[in-house]
């Protein structure tokens, strides 16, 4: 028997992100389990060590990022979310979101992350990679990737269909 007691969605705010969300929204529904909804802002601060001539304040910027991110999480996830689901949001900032991914699932014990994959082609998969493999890669626990637009699993109700045909 599969018990899922913890689901973790990993957004970046993209389609491939809704899609995800909802995905990881009825399995938390179906098991009873906890939603967990991710966001990992990209850490600008760690990435400008090292770069003079420029007067931008990084740290202001980061927080920003941080604040904008929350918000929008905040968005995404409902009343009905929290309260039947225990839908968590999380904001964490890091150089590699698919390693700080990674890392939350070992942390919080998360028995299947949900995660939107954007099915990039083969060269710009090689040129910039995909956070949704490395997650995959690398995981603790199963992990189910979403592509946008996703097969439709939900099928017509039957009078629907015979109304139509």
């Amino acid at each position: 028997m599969i018990t899922l007691k913890n689901i973790l969605v990993a957004i970046d705010f993209g389609e491939a992100s809704e899609a995800a969300l909802a995905y990881g929204r009825e399995l938390a529904r179906q098991f009873g389990a906890t939603l967990h909804v991710l966001h990992v802002v990209h850490n600008f601060i760690a990435g400008a060590v090292g770069i003079e001539g420029y007067t931008t304040d990084y740290v202001a910027l980061q927080q920003e990022m941080e604040t904008s991110a929350a918000k929008q999480l905040e968005a995404m996830v409902s009343d009905e979310d929290r309260q039947t689901l225990r839908a968590k949001t999380i904001v964490l900032t890091a150089y590699s979101p698919a390693l700080r991914i990674v890392s939350y699932a070992k942390e919080a014990h998360i028995d299947l992350i949900v995660v939107g994959t954007h099915g990039r082609g083969a060269m710009a998969h090689l040129m910039l990679g995909s956070v949704a493999e490395r997650v995959v890669r690398t995981a603790p626990c199963p992990v189910l990737t979403v592509r946008h637009p996703e097969h439709e699993f939900v099928l017509p109700d039957a009078l629907q269909v015979v109304e139509h045909a």
